[in-house]
């Protein structure tokens, strides 16, 4: 997959090697030039001066090919406008921004973009929204039997209701976040777009529950 990050900080630079590092091609956007220091002399990827909402520096970037698209800028309204840009006007279909204002997220995430703020920021978890997948353990019981989980969710789950899931993937859904914020979801609660949605499931399922996460409903079911 080809991926643009606009950004060229330590978060930024970390992503571009660490995604490099598992095959991808990576261009960088940075306004200042000396920033690229940062990605060292092994790095094989674009180096692109400029503003990362320009449509032109983006295209440079590669946009118009990109399977995922990161603003880690330090500017909150630019990586939000960036990530807008890359979603609305290039299609890029999965995009993610660094918040430093968690109190933005809601609105931010109801435009749309997952947003990851900085006082809760990892690189697992930005590299989470870039290339979603599988399942992310998050805590295992001593026996390691069984284990909790965030799990991928296919797009097509959205507007299903919680109890549908678990029926048909056979797991039981601890929590959701949503906007940023656990919650304790009842059987009635329904999927909304953006959620990450938790498990608890066998260890020696989870194969079997990523494909059925994978999947559609009606797959699932099948």
């Amino acid at each position: 997959m080809h991926i643009v990050i606009m950004g060229c900080g330590r978060v930024g630079s970390a992503l571009a090697q660490t995604l490099e590092s598992q095959g991808h091609t990576i261009a960088v956007i940075d306004q200042d030039p000396t920033a690229f220091r940062r990605l060292g002399s092994a790095f094989g990827g674009r180096r692109v001066t400029g503003v990362g909402f320009d449509q032109d520096t983006l295209r440079e970037a590669g946009i118009e090919e990109a399977g995922a698209f990161a603003a880690v800028s330090s500017g909150d309204n630019s990586n939000i406008i960036a990530a807008r840009v890359a979603r609305e006007m290039f299609g890029v279909e999965n995009v993610a921004a660094r918040i430093y204002d968690p109190r933005r997220a809601e609105v931010y995430q109801r435009l749309g973009i997952p947003t990851v703020a900085t006082v809760r920021w990892t690189a697992d978890q930005m590299l989470r929204r870039l290339l979603p997948s599988g399942a992310e353990p998050l805590w295992r019981d001593p026996s390691g039997g069984v284990q909790l989980a965030e799990v991928h969710t296919a797009p097509s789950w959205v507007g299903h209701k919680i109890s549908k899931l678990q029926e048909e993937t056979g797991v039981r859904v601890a929590f959701l976040t949503r906007l940023g914020e656990a919650m304790l979801p009842t059987s009635q609660t329904v999927l909304q777009e953006g959620d990450l949605v938790h498990v608890m499931m066998r260890t020696d399922e989870v194969e079997k529950v990523e494909a059925a996460f994978a999947q559609g409903p009606e797959e699932a079911h099948a």
